[in-house]
């Protein structure tokens, strides 16, 4: 089943006391690459939620967004930085002796000062953090290939159109070659009565030449290599695999037959089927971009 690299999928819910939001979308890219947001304080959840993405995804850029709000009361541990609550209290100390102030260092001095006191939260059980984000995350990361997948069905339609209208063209060109040399010996046992008039000429040596132009205008083994390929490219949009990569170096080859027969031949009819031919092969290899 073909998909294309471009999907979204979001979540929300509520899992042991956690109100958990996760977006995701993902959009064409030549390999696969993430960019996070997650909440402050859940950074250890980046490398799991890449994991979980790449066994589902296998190429594109993406961008997901994680929130997560404990809504229960959490342990919370406040330190206090001893040293410096001594050096503050010595040098209180000394201003009072030196300006004789009447009070001394008090508790609520103190505490006025915030770099004396750190809040720490008490450690979370990230395995547990983890399993509650991945209720959320895991149902919007299936709407994503979803909406990945739904895409890739309307890509295959389009390119099966156009591989069709190309080995239609194919066969016009299969049946415009012979008569291309049959066209080059007329023309060439014309040229040459002008020339000579009523005298007698080589009719070998006139079949001889037809046959060297007939061996380098033949574009029968380019056609069937075409065909061969628009085969393959049906296979593969059949795989369960990603052959968005395959499928690209495939329309490359197919490009290259088709410049192939355009300079092998010299019938404007055929050259002019080149030109539609290349032309659809291009809009496969942009919609080919999509694929994953």
């Amino acid at each position: 089943m073909l998909r294309s690299m471009t999907g979204y999928g979001r979540g929300e819910g509520t899992v042991a006391g956690r109100h958990i939001v996760f977006e995701v979308k993902s959009v064409n890219h030549k390999y696969f690459e993430m960019n996070a947001r997650v909440t402050r304080g859940y950074l250890f959840l980046e490398e799991r939620l890449k994991g979980f993405l790449q066994t589902r995804l296998s190429r594109g850029k993406v961008d997901l967004f994680l929130q997560i709000e404990n809504l229960e009361e959490s342990d919370v541990q406040v330190q206090v930085n001893h040293s410096l609550a001594a050096g503050y209290y010595k040098a209180l100390q000394v201003l009072q002796t030196r300006y004789q102030l009447p009070d001394g260092p008090s508790l609520a001095l103190l505490s006025r000062y915030p770099d004396l006191f750190s809040v720490h939260k008490a450690p979370e059980d990230e395995d547990a953090v983890w399993e509650a984000v991945l209720q959320v995350a895991a149902p919007a990361v299936d709407s994503l290939v979803r909406m990945r997948e739904t895409e890739g069905a309307q890509l295959r339609k389009d390119i099966t159109a156009k591989a069709g209208n190309i080995l239609s063209m194919v066969e016009q060109v299969e049946t415009l070659a012979p008569q291309a040399v049959n066209e080059y010996r007329e023309r060439l046992q014309n040229r040459i009565q002008e020339l000579l008039g009523s005298s007698r000429f080589d009719e070998q040596r006139v079949l001889t030449e037809v046959a060297v132009f007939a061996d380098k205008s033949a574009v029968d083994e380019e056609t069937v290599r075409l065909r061969s390929h628009f085969s393959q490219l049906d296979k593969l949009m059949d795989s369960n695999e990603p052959v968005g990569r395959k499928i690209d170096f495939l329309v490359q080859e197919m490009n290259r037959e088709a410049n192939t027969i355009g300079s092998k031949s010299q019938n404007t009819a055929i050259a002019y089927l080149v030109v539609d031919i290349k032309s659809e092969i291009e809009k496969i290899r942009e919609q080919v971009q999509n694929l994953e």
